[in-house]
């Protein structure tokens, strides 16, 4: 099968930089111009061991345990392997050394220089030194003979020699270099290699071609060469066998040949191009590590197996197992008999003779990898393929140059069909959220938007650090690590630390609670016997923790304890904000390299509900969880391995929708994000970029980044999708405004105001867009999301667009969109008058609604409604017409919720207040006359600050639980097929509303909404006379809703001359109930009074005439505002 890239990784910083395998090949050693030699146990090693030898290390080689480099201060040192403590200097130059080598035994070294100088010294006496002289220019390349008797070399002066170790003497020079004055000029670096074991060949890259050369004739047999190669070779390596040939190109291409056939195997393109320069092949199977002149490392897996024998190796195992580190070690065990190694047995035979041309180590059960699958399941026992084996056999024994006969080996008989179905994943093992692993000395418990937390645990001190980003909440803190604590958390409360259970010591919980008023500010809570903690996580007032008994324990912050209840499955990690708790889970076993996961989501406040029961928690494929967590305003949020940010969405029945892809913004793929913390207004992903590993180090300091939300929109690219991704990420990072309103606590109204017109604006700059592409059905979509005001606006643009059809079906849309709000506020008037008579005849507990106010509370409210009246009643006079509030945009909203929220600004609740400024919507509804919307929706973050008695500066969204309030009536359905009202009639309509003064001419009703009536209209007087005939008609009908439905279609039924004449008789009604209003208002300014009264006598004379010239500033603005190109 083709050879597997693995993606590069970051090794060092930009360089020439060397690679190569350890005797065993159980890790890869590299150097670079960053003066450090790093041992990686893999290539996913996040954490390798790195050795400072100089400034820059220009070229190393280990051999028996012994590390030499060649350093920028011209000098050969050796370290002790794996440990890197220095062990002396072999030998020293004039100036830099370019290639250091071993021989095979690993008792000599020779090192080429820039001084034209080639040396060979004894390792362990180095006093024992042969000086070889002959170069011209500084020496590229050396490569010992196998048997020590001859040293090749290349040298910048266009030769390649070999040299006879033994006297010292060149025994032959080529001229096939380019010739240049130093190694940073040359094309190639040219490192040329002999055949391993015989040493028969030697191998020379020049130009496109690798030359090869027979030992002691010297000749040139034959060369390789393929059509792919398109630049000048650099490097060249041999496999371990010699049957193969490696070489790599100044433009990042990598070929194989098998040498005895002189066929090309395999062909692996660097993934950006860069220089190859360093090149390795694994000691015993078909891995090639490589380097290129950038620092970066990569591997290549699966390469042509110079044995015969499938790719197993302790390289790739260590893969596995460090993986697998992250997953619990214990589950293999656990597994069905079916998973054991021991049931699915497969004689010794038959495990090194697998065909060759099998895709890899996939039929390797003790590989513990995720393996391909061909699908296939043995009939019956002995479904082993005898020929393959055989042919396998032969293949190796030819290989091994070993007798024998496939018929001496005995097939089991006894041998149960070899299982190759999916494989179980391990499942991962619980952390905690922005926490870097236990195995480092110096690591992060935890890093969140209050502060952070390090741990310090090595010879000379073993104490946690805690730093607050705002050191008002509190002080930076030092505490000392006796018990061993691995898991922390961090709130404005509280610090709270867990260690796990010894043999002497329970596990405990830690809790230093420095927001407590009293002087006792810890607690500790001791595990039952054989009960470890795992997850621990701080809210509002609470604890968590989840142990390894499938249990969870709640406690106070004070340290009660308090509910007791079991996890479905194994905890993976927790999260807390405020009354919120976000569990993930085991909920089964994944397969295939899928993670298997659950997530609870719990309330605990007043209210303790269960918000999401167990649901399977997405994950991209073949990943695992690496962060949870709440954002800023309490939405649950998760991060997996391959970056994907996914965020709950309330709006959309409690589904995760991915916000953010933090690969996209990585520049390498060795490269990761590790996540901090989430604000969703300003939207903003805090994390912290890790170059070449998974987390940061804790020194130096690591800077915090930020990231901008992107949903997985199609075509971003075009107007429209880019419009669409804007429109439906405002609509998802303001949801958690909804669920602040629904749950009582405080936000910034004007945020949400904010929200409503950007998502308006979105929704109008489509539509235009659709209609310019003649797109009309799609306005019509379009104008299902807007608000009713923003449907105006657009039949307004769809027939000054000459789109009569259009401006039809708009219209239709609006009369559905007033049926359903009229619908819904039947339906709220109906509660809220039951909940008004259930509390003032029969509730027997002191509510907010039923418990009597102070004398002089009551005397403010009615201040505040008095100055708030004057205030909307200045407003009205001054501009002719109502701002476009935040009560409108709640109400108008395209869902048809009712939910209107009162203002968290307000220093003290009054329910009777709510009931007033309920009115506005339908004085802004009926009150547009021929103005734009876009200039109120300018308006919409103005807040009128007289209406704010204690005003709440603060920005961010503190979660603060309100007392409950009443819901606001809505604008009814009927106030939107008024006729236009004067001026004066609208200044009526407002005094009306006074609640002081009650209306007189009103059906009976309950005396609390006798007070509050609005003015009839022609169809609500129409209504009332033919109630009984629609009832007698549809003798089914039994909501208020339909009947309204009914009555509106045989309204809309009568000639004009009818409505109008109802129109006219509900006026008259309605002007005498304003007479009536006007007995018992104060008195107001008179002089004020009179020059409304005049304005709008002057407005309804002049009306027909200047209701175009009214309009055309408006248009203009439409104009531009639909047509702008962003």
């Amino acid at each position: 099968m083709p050879a597997t890239q693995k993606p590069m990784r970051y090794g060092h910083t930009e360089g020439h930089t060397d690679v190569c395998f350890d005797d065993s090949g159980s890790c890869i050693v590299t150097c670079g111009s960053d003066g450090d030699v790093r041992i990686w146990e893999d290539l996913d090693d996040d954490d390798p061991k790195s050795i400072n030898v100089g400034e820059k290390a220009f070229s190393c080689a280990l051999k028996n345990g012994k590390l030499v480099t060649a350093v920028s201060n011209n000098t050969v040192q050796v370290h002790t392997f794996p440990e890197g403590v220095p062990d002396g200097i072999l030998t020293r130059f004039t100036t830099n050394v370019n290639h250091v080598v071993f021989n095979k035994d690993g008792t000599k070294i020779a090192a080429g220089s820039s001084d034209f100088l080639v040396k060979v010294v004894e390792v362990m006496d180095n006093s024992q030194q042969k000086t070889f002289r002959g170069h011209d220019a500084p020496v590229l390349s050396l490569s010992f003979d196998p048997k020590d008797i001859f040293l090749a070399s290349a040298s910048c002066d266009g030769t390649v020699r070999v040299w006879d170790i033994s006297d010292q003497t060149c025994a032959i020079s080529w001229p096939l270099l380019q010739k240049c004055n130093d190694v940073v000029n040359a094309k190639s670096i040219c490192r040329l290699a002999w055949q391993p074991k015989t040493g028969k060949l030697l191998a020379i890259p020049v130009e496109k071609s690798v030359k090869l050369y027979w030992r002691e004739t010297w000749s040139n047999p034959f060369d390789l060469s393929d059509s792919s190669i398109s630049q000048a070779l650099n490097i060249v390596t041999w496999s371990p066998c010699g049957q193969y040939l490696a070489a790599g190109t100044i433009n990042g291409l990598i070929v194989v040949w098998n040498v005895e056939t002189k066929d090309c195997m395999e062909r692996i393109k660097h993934e950006k191009g860069y220089a190859i320069c360093g090149l390795s092949w694994h000691p015993a199977c078909g891995q090639i590590s490589y380097t290129d002149a950038q620092g970066n490392l990569g591997l290549l897996e699966n390469v042509c197996d110079p044995s015969g024998k499938m790719s197993s190796n302790k390289v790739s195992s260590r893969v596995e197992n460090d993986y697998n580190d992250l997953f619990d070690g214990d589950d293999a065990s656990n597994a069905g008999d079916f998973l054991n190694d021991n049931a699915v047995e497969i004689p010794s035979f038959s495990k090194g003779i697998i065909n060759e041309d099998e895709d890899d180590d996939d039929l390797m059960l003790t590989s513990g990898r995720t393996r391909q699958r061909n699908h296939i399941l043995g009939d019956d026992e002995n479904s082993a393929d005898a020929t393959v084996l055989q042919t396998g056999l032969f293949k190796e024994e030819k290989e091994d140059d070993q007798a024998g006969n496939i018929h001496s080996l005995p097939l089991i008989k006894s041998q149960r069909p070899f299982y190759d179905g999916p494989m179980p994943t391990p499942r991962q093992k619980p952390f905690q959220p922005s926490s870097t692993p236990l195995h480092l000395t110096h690591r992060f418990m935890v890093w969140n938007s209050i502060g952070i937390i390090r741990c310090y645990n090595d010879e000379q001190d073993n104490a946690i650090d805690v730093e607050f980003h705002d050191t008002s909440i509190h002080h930076a803190t030092h505490l000392s690590n006796t018990l061993n604590y691995t898991v922390a958390d961090l709130s404005h409360e509280a610090i709270l630390l867990a260690c796990e259970s010894t043999d002497d010591l329970a596990s405990k919980l830690h809790c230093l609670h420095f927001s407590s008023w009293d002087s006792s500010k810890e607690w500790v809570v001791d595990m039952p016997q054989s009960e470890d903690i795992e997850a621990i996580c701080l809210g509002q007032g609470w604890v968590a923790a989840a142990t390894s008994t499938l249990l969870l324990r709640l406690f106070t912050i004070g340290g009660v304890q308090k509910e007791v209840f079991c996890l479905p499955g194994p905890v993976v990690s927790m999260a807390g904000h405020g009354d919120q708790l976000f569990i993930v889970y085991h909920r089964g076993t994944g397969f295939d390299g899928d993670q298997c996961l659950g997530v609870q989501l719990l309330e605990l406040g007043q209210k303790k509900k269960q918000i999401l029961h167990g649901d399977p928690l997405p994950l991209t494929r073949k990943s695992y969880l690496t962060w949870v967590g709440f954002s800023a305003e309490g939405t649950p949020c998760y991060v997996d391995s391959e970056g994907c940010v996914r965020m709950l969405n309330r709006g959309l029945g409690n589904t995760w929708t991915p916000i953010c892809n933090t690969r996209e913004h990585c520049k390498g793929k060795s490269d990761h994000y590790w996540v901090v913390g989430i604000h969703e207004n300003p939207q903003q992903l805090r994390c912290i970029p890790c170059k070449g590993s998974r987390f940061p180090p804790t020194l130096p300091r690591p800077a915090v980044a930020i990231l901008a939300f992107k949903l997985p929109y199609c075509q971003v690219a075009t107007e429209k999708g880019q419009m669409e991704e804007q429109f439906w990420r405002s609509v998802l990072l303001h949801n958690h405004l909804d669920y602040l309103a629904k749950n009582g606590y405080e936000y910034e109204e004007s945020t949400k105001n904010q929200a409503i017109k950007e998502q308006q604006e979105l929704l109008m700059k489509m539509l235009a867009l659709s209609c310019k592409l003649e797109r009309e059905f799609r306005c019509v979509e379009l104008a299902d999301l807007m608000t009713q005001n923003a449907v105006n606006l657009a039949i307004k643009y769809a027939s000054r667009s000459r789109k009569l059809i259009l401006a039809q079906k708009l219209s239709e849309l609006a009369v559905e969109k007033a049926a359903l709000l009229a619908a819904t506020q039947a339906e709220e008037e109906e509660e809220e008058d039951f909940r008004k008579q259930l509390n003032a005849g029969y509730s027997n507990t002191a509510t907010e609604w039923s418990q009597p106010k102070p004398r002089r509370q009551v005397e403010d409210d009615a201040e505040d409604r008095g100055e708030n009246d004057d205030l909307e009643e200045h407003e009205v006079h001054k501009h002719g017409k109502m701002h476009f509030r935040a009560s409108t945009n709640f109400s108008d909203t395209p869902t048809g919720k009712s939910s209107a929220v009162i203002c968290s600004n307000q220093g003290r609740v009054n329910p009777f207040k709510v009931l007033v400024n309920s009115k506005e919507p339908a004085i802004s509804a009926n009150s547009t006359r021929s103005t734009n919307i876009l200039d109120n929706m300018d308006k919409l973050s103005r807040k009128s600050t007289p209406l704010n008695r204690a005003a709440n500066n603060e920005k961010s969204p503190v979660i603060k639980p309100l007392i409950p309030k009443p819901k606001s009536k809505q604008v009814s359905a009927a106030s939107y097929f008024q006729k236009r009202t004067s001026q004066a009639d609208k200044t009526e309509e407002i005094k009306e509303e006074n609640p002081k003064i009650p209306t007189s001419e009103t059906p009976a009703m309950s005396p609390q909404n006798s007070e509050h009536q609005r003015p009839k209209t022609g169809f609500q007087v129409w209504l009332e006379e033919n109630r009984s005939h629609i009832l007698s008609d549809n003798s089914d009908f039994s909501d208020e809703a339909d009947i309204i439905k009914e009555g509106m279609v045989r309204f809309r039924a009568l000639s004009a001359e009818e409505r109008k004449a109802w129109n006219n008789k509900a006026k008259g009604e309605t002007t005498s109930d304003g007479a009536e209003a006007k007995k018992r208002k104060r008195v107001v300014d008179e002089s004020h009074e009179t020059e409304n009264q005049k304005e709008a006598t002057k407005e309804n004379l002049s009306l027909p005439k200047k209701q175009k010239a009214l309009d055309l500033p408006a248009n203009q603005k439409l104009s531009a505002f639909a047509f702008k190109q962003e």
